[in-house]
C-alpha cells in the first residue's frame, strides 16, 4: 500500500513538472492571455455599466476598448521620452553611484570595517538597480507591441463577460456548487478592481510627492509604483530603491531620505490600512508565500509573471478558500 501511495506521488510530481515546462515553453501565447484576462477583469465593470445604461453592447465595447487604447497611448506618450532619456544617463548614473560607494568605503575603513568597493558593487550592481525599472516597462511594452492579440482576446472576453456566468453550470459538481463558482468569479473580480483602484491612488500619490521633492521622472516612477502595487508587502520597496538612488544622486542625502520616508508612509498607510479596511484582512497572503509566489510565477512567465503573480496566487487562495474540502489548503497561503 505504501509502494502505491509512493508511485502515485511521483507521477503526480511528474505531472506538474510536464504541466509546468509545457507552459514556460508557450510562454509567449499564455502571458498575452493572462494579461488580456486581467485587463478584462478589470474593464468588465465599465463595459457592465454601459450596458446597464441600455447601450447596444457594440457601443458599450467601443467606448471601452477606445478608453481603454486612450489611456494607454497617453500613458505611453507621459513616460516614452522619460524612459528614454533615463536609459541616455544609465551611466552618469551608475558613475555616480560608484562614488557614493567609494564614500562608504572610506567611512567604513575609518570603524575599521574592512570593505574593498569590489565587494560592495558585487553585492549591490549599481547599473543592473537603475536599469531594473525601465526593463519593467520594455518587458510590458513588448507585450503590447503583440497589441493585436492582447486587444482582440480583450474585446472578445469582454463580449463574453455576460454569459460567463451561465457557462460555469457546465463545472457544476457535487463537490463545487454552482452558487460557489459565482462567489468565487465574483470575488476575483471584487479583489482586481479593488486593488487597481488602489494601485493608481499609490501611484497618484507618489506621483504628486516626487513632483514637490523635485525628483526627475516623477510619472515614471508613479506608473511603477502602481504596477509594483500590485506585490503586496515587497514590491512597494522594490519600486521604491531606484527612486531613493535616482534622488540620492540628483538632490542629495536629506531629499532621498525624504523619499524613502514617503514611500514607507504609503506602504504603511495604503498596505496596512486603507488596503485592509477595503478588500478585508481575509485574502491576505504571508510575507512567505508572496516571496516564494514572485519567484515562481517570475521564472515561469518572466517580468509580466512577477507582476501578475499575486493576483494569481490570490485566485487560487479565492478558490481554495470557497470549497470545504480545500479550505484548509488556502489557509496554508494566508
Amino acid at each position: 500500500m505504501k509502494h502505491e501511495n509512493i508511485g502515485y506521488i511521483f507521477i503526480v510530481m511528474a505531472s506538474i513538472i510536464v504541466v509546468l515546462a509545457g507552459i514556460k515553453s508557450a510562454s509567449e501565447i499564455i502571458v498575452p492571455f493572462l494579461l488580456s484576462l486581467f485587463l478584462a477583469i478589470i474593464l468588465s465593470p465599465t463595459y457592465n455599466y454601459f450596458n446597464k445604461k441600455g447601450l447596444p453592447h457594440t457601443i458599450s465595447l467601443i467606448l471601452v476598448i477606445s478608453l481603454f487604447i486612450f489611456t494607454l497611448v497617453l500613458v505611453g506618450k507621459l513616460i516614452g521620452s522619460s524612459v528614454a532619456e533615463f536609459n541616455t544617463k544609465i551611466d552618469f548614473y551608475t558613475a555616480q553611484l560608484l562614488n557614493y560607494f567609494h564614500v562608504v568605503v572610506n567611512f567604513s575603513s575609518g570603524l575599521g570595517l574592512d570593505i574593498s568597493e569590489e565587494e560592495l558593487t558585487g553585492l549591490i550592481h549599481p547599473k543592473q538597480i537603475m536599469t531594473f525599472s525601465s526593463s519593467v516597462l520594455y518587458s510590458l511594452s513588448g507585450m503590447f507591441s503583440n497589441g493585436f492579440v492582447v486587444l482582440f482576446t480583450l474585446m472578445f472576453m469582454l463580449t463574453e463577460s455576460d454569459h460567463f456566468v451561465e457557462k460555469l453550470k457546465v463545472f457544476q459538481s457535487e463537490e463545487t456548487k454552482f452558487s460557489d463558482l459565482v462567489k468565487i468569479s465574483s470575488k476575483i473580480k471584487e479583489y482586481m478592481v479593488l486593488k487597481a483602484l488602489i494601485s493608481a491612488l499609490t501611484g497618484f500619490i507618489v506621483w504628486i510627492g516626487l513632483l514637490i521633492i523635485g525628483t526627475d521622472y516623477a510619472f515614471l516612477w508613479a506608473v511603477i509604483a502602481f504596477l509594483f502595487n500590485f506585490i503586496p508587502n515587497i514590491g512597494s520597496i522594490i519600486a521604491a530603491v531606484p527612486v531613493v538612488l535616482l534622488t540620492l544622486i540628483q538632490l542629495g542625502s536629506i531629499s532621498a531620505l525624504f523619499v524613502a520616508l514617503m514611500y514607507t508612509l504609503v506602504n504603511i498607510i495604503i498596505g496596512s490600512v486603507v488596503e485592509p479596511k477595503i478588500m478585508g484582512k481575509g485574502l491576505g497572503l504571508s510575507s512567505l508565500v508572496v516571496f516564494l509566489s514572485l519567484i515562481f510565477w517570475g521564472w515561469l512567465l518572466g517580468i509580466v509573471g512577477m507582476l501578475l503573480s499575486i493576483p494569481l496566487t490570490i485566485m487560487l487562495k479565492i478558490y481554495l478558500d470557497s470549497n470545504t474540502s480545500t479550505k484548509r489548503y488556502g489557509a496554508l497561503l494566508g
